[in-house]
């Protein structure tokens, strides 16, 4: 703020050029309309980083504006600019209103003389303010399957979020009468400078927030299909040596491993790690090498083209690749007991991510399963909900779950293990409100109310996609190597035999969870992950 019109001019001109993609930059020509518009921010909630004023002006020193404007934006920084006569006045104004800095005029070179002192002082309140203006806010309610579905593909892809409940919250019930959206259209998603979306898909979200979802090459070395731990290593050696690398992951990278609350077992990280974590450090290492990583994209079929094979897109686009590596793991498989199915996303859950906890403080919660990633679910809704039942169709945890979650979960206060203990029917209206319980020990059933059930049993591969030339057994686990041999009939068009994790489509590889016989841990999977860049090397030489 400056009353003489070229020099508010130059200054804003400066700030502009080296802040104006980060901040506003806002001139005004008098104190009055200053004050007046810093008035209006506040009504706004609109944040004000840092006030820059002229010291002498006819209807107010610099320093009167100041002291003025602190109470419209307590929080933001000072700067005088001064002539060198006011230096006195400045050096009084830090004592009496915590001036942060004077500036003399001219302030040429800004490089030299304006921007170090806003670097300083805008660094310092960001680091006191985030910056709550590009926020991304999500309005629904809680039995909402497609505000569930929306809140997990943010959370499993990083992106912060404010979630608003309609039942709840005032300003959600505002905001969806401003957008004039009935409950059908729910979830709305609130996208900083973009459109709002009204009950989007996956897609479309991905798109409205500038995800990547479209392969930037027409040909790759290497396509790899799930950003599971197998395809996020995968990913990191093949790009690292040399390979153009792309990776299509259908929801976000981490797979069912990027869910877990706790990785404690996996080498080199003695106090563990959440998956989300391990997944982030995966995705970042694989991008400063170059790889390609696309999100929000469901693979529907397989294709092979010559020497190419094409990775094909349910819109009809496709990418194609010398090689690709099947690394796309396991789904939960799904329950089978009556009414349970009814409420998937409404108090019915497959997985949980790490996050799911906290909606469930102070509830009662059911987690169906007895393998690694139940456990890590259930020691994580131990530490909010308010008891927590764990089913278990066995008689011991230990045959199947490492022994130290085992271990943790019987010292559990708030846990309650029930073996040999099956869900065989769910209720409710709108939502789950109650499941059937069998007992085999006991011989009994009975009916207990609860508004979360979290299924984590067995696992079952999506390789449908692949068609029938790429070989599988009876569940769709995909063959590789030495079990091809196995095969009565079997077509292998080259000389050679299968790679060890080779398909039997040559140059066509798996690796992970959903190859048969996988070991299941997120440790063997990234070793497949490396060894199967390994062999895509020596497929690609003899080409």
């Amino acid at each position: 703020m400056d009353d003489d019109p070229g020099v508010s001019q130059a200054i804003a001109r400066d700030l502009r050029r080296k802040y104006g993609a980060e901040f506003q930059i806002v001139r005004t020509l008098s104190g009055a309309d200053a004050l007046e518009l810093l008035a209006e921010y506040r009504l706004r909630d609109r944040q004000v980083a840092l006030i820059a004023s002229d010291q002498r002006m006819p209807e107010m020193t610099g320093v009167e504006f100041l002291e003025r404007a602190q109470e419209l934006a307590p929080e933001a920084k000072l700067v005088l600019l001064t002539a060198y006569a006011d230096t006195e006045a400045a050096i009084r104004a830090i004592n009496e209103i915590g001036l942060d800095h004077y500036l003399m005029k001219p302030w040429d070179p800004p490089e030299e003389r304006l921007y170090p002192v806003a670097d300083e002082l805008l660094a310092d309140w960001q680091a006191a303010h985030p910056d709550t203006s590009g926020e991304l806010r999500v309005v629904g309610h809680r039995w909402s399957e497609g505000g569930h579905e929306v809140k997990t593909f943010l959370s499993r892809n990083h992106v912060p979020y404010r979630w608003l409940d309609v039942e709840r919250d005032d300003e959600a019930r505002r905001l969806v009468d401003l957008a004039e959206v009935g409950p059908d259209q729910l979830p709305l998603v609130l996208v900083p400078d973009g459109d709002t979306l009204r009950s989007p898909s996956i897609l479309e979200l991905a798109n409205a927030l500038g995800l990547r979802t479209a392969a930037e090459q027409p040909l790759y070395d290497l396509c790899i299909v799930g950003a599971g731990p197998a395809g996020l290593a995968a990913a990191v050696y093949g790009a690292s040596e040399g390979l153009r690398t792309v990776i299509v992951e259908r929801e976000a990278p981490g797979g069912q491993a990027g869910q877990s609350a706790a990785i404690e077992n996996y080498l080199g990280f003695p106090r563990g790690l959440t998956g989300q974590e391990l997944a982030n450090r995966a995705v970042a290492q694989a991008r400063r090498f170059g790889a390609e990583m696309i999100v929000a994209r469901d693979v529907t079929t397989f294709e092979v083209r010559g020497p190419v094979h094409g990775v094909c897109f349910a819109d009809g686009s496709s990418i194609e690749a010398r090689a690709v590596l099947v690394a796309s793991g396991v789904s939960y498989r799904i329950i089978d007991a009556p009414g349970v199915n009814d409420f998937v996303g409404r108090g019915v859950y497959y997985g949980a991510t790490a996050g799911d906890a906290r909606s469930c403080e102070g509830d009662d919660v059911y987690v169906v399963g007895a393998a690694n990633s139940a456990g890590q679910a259930v020691l994580n809704f131990a530490r909010f909900a308010r008891r927590v039942v764990m089913l278990v169709r066995s008689d011991s945890l230990e045959t199947s779950m490492s022994k130290y979650l085992a271990d943790r979960i019987e010292a559990a206060a708030n846990v309650e293990v029930r073996f040999e203990t099956q869900v065989i029917g769910g209720r409710g209206d709108g939502h789950l409100e109650a499941i059937t319980l069998s007992d085999r020990r006991a011989g009994t059933e009975e009916e207990v109310p609860a508004e979360g059930l979290y299924i984590f049993i067995g696992a079952l591969p999506r390789t449908d996609w692949l068609g029938e030339e790429v070989m599988r057994d009876a569940k769709g686990f995909v063959l590789t190597g030495p079990d091809l041999d196995r095969v009565d009939g079997l077509r292998w068009p080259l000389e050679r035999a299968p790679l060890t994790l080779e398909t039997s489509v040559p140059g066509v590889f798996a690796a992970g969870d959903v190859r048969l016989d996988s070991m299941k841990r997120v440790a063997s999977a990234v070793g497949e992950g490396a060894m199967a860049v390994h062999l895509v090397h020596r497929y690609l030489d003899t080409m």
